[in-house]
């Protein structure tokens, strides 16, 4: 389904509205609002939520954030109709889209497609630095250097390591 540029529009109000009113309230609950995406239709929307807290957010916790964050927009949205809220956090592998992003995930693996000139490359390696502009990925002894406006898409990789055997080393 293609969306109009005014459907764009009532989404993108929609979502800061709702950024605007539970993002102070996360943050009383010492839990920063990692992203916020709204999808489907009026009719059948769904509001996801991914909120992260130093050392983490655990099942019980999320429970409770939900609780909380679904009788705010209750009583102060004006959603078009009814919506399925989903509520949890990034996970292991984690899509990058803003600086903040990638600076929290400076020294892990990544994998991320940039843009330039009309061509795509795939860096896959450590983040190793994230400033407000620009980011580092490292391979071996090479690094790349891209801006975050030439990212098509970013996100964390976790690396399963097999366990040795018993008696190996």
């Amino acid at each position: 389904m293609k969306w109009s540029d005014n459907d764009q529009r009532v989404m993108t109000g929609q979502m800061e509205a709702i950024r605007e009113l539970i993002e102070p309230w996360l943050a009383a609950e010492d839990v920063e609002l990692d992203d916020l995406e709204l999808a489907g239709s009026e009719r059948a929307q769904i509001v996801r939520i991914l909120v992260d807290a130093e050392g983490g957010v655990d099942i019980d916790r999320i429970a409770d954030l939900s609780l909380g964050i679904s009788a705010l927009l209750d009583a102060e949205t004006d959603l078009p109709g009814p919506y399925q809220l989903e509520v949890s956090s990034p996970g292991l592998e984690r899509k990058l889209k803003t600086p903040r992003h990638f600076q929290k995930s400076v020294g892990r693996d990544v994998t991320i497609k940039v843009r330039r000139d009309d061509e795509t490359t795939v860096l896959k390696g450590v983040l190793s630095g994230a400033d407000d502009s620009r980011f580092t990925v490292s391979v071996e002894d090479e690094t790349t250097t891209a801006r975050y406006e030439e990212v098509v898409t970013a996100k964390t990789v976790f690396r399963w390591q097999a366990a040795p055997k018993p008696g190996k080393k």
